[in-house]
C-alpha cells in the first residue's frame, strides 16, 4: 500500500505491509493507521519526550533519538494500586524462588529492565520487600503448620552440612501422611555454633519441631550414622533412630573400595584428574581434544575428583 508520508512522525515509524498497522521504531507499541497521523504524533509525544516534530531546533535522526529516548528519564505517572501491588508479590516471590539477595532491587539493569517493560512502576526498595518476604513467610509458616496438624504421626530427617564459609549447619525436614496424600517440607535450617554433642543436637531437634507443633508426633529421625546422632534420637529423645539408606550405601561401598587392587586403581585416577585440576595448559588440551573429536559439541565433559562423602564418588 502506497501512503505519502509527509509528516515528520514517518521519521519513528513504520508502515505495515497491509496498510493498517503503524510501528514505533523507539519502543515495541503498534498503532491503528487510518489514513492520518495524530495517533502516531500523540504517541510521540507523550512517550517520546525528547522527539521534536516541529523540525525547528531538535534535527536529530531517528537512530540519535533512540539512543536517547533509551537513556533519558521519561515522565512517570503513578501506576494502577492492583497491578503495582502485583508486581511487588511477583518481585517478592522471585527473591524467594530463585534466592536472591534483597540487594537486587535496587541493582542498574534491573530497574532500567523494569523502566522499560512498566514504565509507570515505581520499582519497590528492599525495605518494602523485606516486609513482604516477612508476611509471605508468616503465610506459608502457618500453611504448613495447619497442613502437619493434620497428620497423626510424623518423621523427620535432619542433615548436617557445613557451608563453603566453614560455618555449619543443620536443616530438619518434616515428613507425614495427610488424608492419604505424602506431604514433605523442609521446616528448618539453623546454625549449629555450638559443639555437635548429642545433647546439643537434641535440643536443636526439639526446638524446631516444637516450634512447628508437632510434640508428641515425633515417631522417627533419619540421620547419617553419626553416633552423636544415634545418642541423640535414641537415648535423649527417645525417638526412632533410621539411619539414611544411602549414607549406608556409601559406607558399604567405601570400605569396599579399600582393596588393595581398588585403592591402586582409585589412587591412579584421583593423580589424573588431580593433574588436569592444578593445570591450565592440561584442561585446555583436552578440550581442544574433546572438539576435534565431537565436532558438534556434544560428548564434552570435565574430570570430576572423587568426594568421600558422596555415595557414588567412584562410581
Amino acid at each position: 500500500m502506497s501512503v505519502k508520508k509527509k509528516s515528520k512522525a514517518w521519521e519513528y515509524f513504520d508502515l505495515d505491509q497491509d496498510g493498517t498497522q503503524a510501528s514505533c521504531r523507539l519502543c515495541p507499541v503498534k498503532l491503528a493507521y487510518k489514513n492520518s497521523t495524530g495517533s502516531m504524533r500523540n504517541h510521540l509525544q507523550s512517550k517520546h519526550l525528547d522527539v521534536n516534530l516541529d523540525g525547528t531546533e531538535n534535527s536529530q535522526t531517528p537512530k540519535q533519538a533512540r539512543i536517547t529516548a533509551f537513556t533519558s528519564p521519561t515522565t512517570r505517572r503513578c501506576c494502577d494500586p492492583g497491578r503495582s501491588e502485583k508486581i511487588h508479590r511477583l518481585i517478592t516471590e522471585m527473591t524467594a524462588v530463585d534466592m536472591l539477595p534483597l540487594s537486587f532491587v535496587e541493582g542498574k539493569g534491573f530497574n532500567k529492565l523494569l523502566n522499560f517493560l512498566e514504565p509507570e512502576y515505581t520499582v519497590a526498595g528492599r525495605k518494602l520487600i523485606m516486609t513482604k518476604l516477612e508476611v509471605a513467610h508468616a503465610n506459608m509458616t502457618a500453611v504448613i503448620k495447619a497442613k502437619m496438624a493434620k497428620a497423626e504421626y510424623v518423621a523427620i530427617t535432619s542433615d548436617g552440612w557445613t557451608a563453603t564459609t566453614t560455618e555449619s549447619y543443620m536443616t530438619i525436614t518434616g515428613h507425614c501422611i495427610v488424608e492419604g496424600e505424602m506431604v514433605s517440607r523442609v521446616l528448618q535450617t539453623c546454625a549449629m555454633e555450638e559443639r555437635h554433642t548429642a545433647a546439643n543436637l537434641a535440643e536443636h531437634l526439639r526446638t524446631s519441631t516444637s516450634k512447628w507443633g508437632l510434640e508428641g508426633k515425633v515417631i522417627a529421625c533419619v540421620h547419617d550414622n553419626a553416633a552423636n546422632m544415634v545418642l541423640a534420637n535414641e537415648t535423649i529423645l527417645d525417638w526412632e533412630s533410621v539411619p539414611c539408606f544411602a549414607h549406608t550405601l556409601q559406607l558399604a561401598v567405601h570400605d569396599g573400595l579399600k582393596a588393595n587392587a581398588m585403592t591402586r586403581l582409585t589412587g591412579a585416577c584421583s593423580r589424573l584428574v588431580g593433574h588436569f585440576h592444578h593445570s591450565t595448559v592440561a584442561t585446555n588440551a583436552l578440550k581442544k581434544k574433546q572438539a576435534q573429536l565431537f565436532p558438534d559439541g556434544e560428548n564434552h565433559h570435565k574430570l570430576i575428583q572423587s568426594c568421600k562423602t558422596r555415595w557414588n564418588w567412584s562410581l
